[in-house]
């Protein structure tokens, strides 16, 4: 029995990595916590968040009342959703996964075409 090319081992492990991404992207993503990070829970201390007619306002004094809007907040993938819609966090999820694989794969792509010193492609 032969080992397997180089090559096919590759392309075995990038699929089986691909494979796990997108399951734990699409499937257990719906399982974290909606509850804030810890970084939110120390920018709210001292402060308390209140219910008003124009949404919820911060009383009191902490460092999330200096916070605004990052400047992807419009963007079709802004708090983890597709279009703001609730229950999409596993598309979201999915979507980013895809991005990120084709994005890193092109740059893999170019760089490794272009080689470094002492390669004799």
């Amino acid at each position: 029995m032969t080992a397997p090319a180089p090559n096919r081992r590759s392309a075995r492990f990038f699929i089986g990595f691909l494979a796990v991404a997108l399951l734990v992207a699409g499937v257990l993503s719906y399982l974290a916590s909606p509850d804030p990070d810890g970084l939110d829970t120390v920018a709210l201390d001292g402060c308390q968040v209140v219910e008003t007619d124009a949404g919820e306002q911060l009383t009191g004094t902490c460092i999330a009342q200096n916070a605004g809007e990052h400047a992807f907040a419009g963007s079709p993938l802004a708090d983890y959703a597709v279009v703001g819609s609730d229950g999409t966090v596993g598309v979201a999820g999915v979507i980013g996964v895809l991005v990120t694989v084709v994005v890193a794969g092109a740059l893999f792509q170019v760089l490794r075409k272009r080689g470094g010193p002492g390669d004799e492609r």
